[in-house]
């Protein structure tokens, strides 16, 4: 979907709505056409390998460039499960954006590919998200996946066969600070 350059672009768009918290200056928005598509998006920040912030959108509401301005700082600034960034952690964080497909309703016998697909439930006690790279990185099976999108929403690990619950497989394009491109 998008180019190594976009992407290169897109991140430096993230790293400086984040920075601006700490250097109060405006930031630019790159002016390319393929930015302004609607679409789901998630900023992940990691300190090493653990996860230090990740805020996101399932559904596009606003254009990508939008979002990953609003989302780069709610990641770093209002996720609830950490403190606020610091400055010294500005330098040590690796910022990850993944821009969602449309949801997918899950069949009932059907399993997630993981490495692919990303997992959301929907039940009327609780709603959760799991992108698709999280599977892969704690080398999940397809029915652990299943599992664990339930616990993230807060239900049990069978909430995902209740006639009530919404299973959607998403797929995602994600890129990193860390990436070569």
């Amino acid at each position: 979907m998008f180019s190594a350059t976009q992407k290169k672009e897109l991140l430096a768009l993230a790293r400086a709505s984040i920075a601006s918290h700490f250097q109060q200056f405006r930031i630019a928005i790159p002016a390319d056409e393929a930015f302004n598509s609607k679409r789901g998006v998630f900023v992940s920040l990691h300190i090493g390998k653990e996860l230090r912030g990740c805020i996101g959108n399932i559904i596009g509401h606003k254009p990508i460039v939008t979002s990953i301005v609003d989302l780069a700082a709610a990641a770093a600034f209002r996720d609830p499960r950490f403190w606020p960034l610091t400055k010294p952690e500005l330098e040590k964080i690796n910022i990850e954006i993944s821009v969602l497909s449309d949801l997918i309703p899950l069949a009932k016998d059907e399993e997630p590919v993981i490495g692919r697909d990303g997992l959301y439930i929907e039940h009327p006690y609780g709603a959760g998200l799991l992108l698709p790279q999280v599977a892969s990185e704690w080398r999940w099976n397809p029915s652990t996946f299943l599992k664990e999108v339930c616990r993230k929403a807060g239900l049990s690990f069978k909430a995902y066969q209740d006639p009530e619950a919404r299973v959607y497989r998403f797929t995602a394009e994600v890129f990193g600070e860390k990436d070569t491109f």
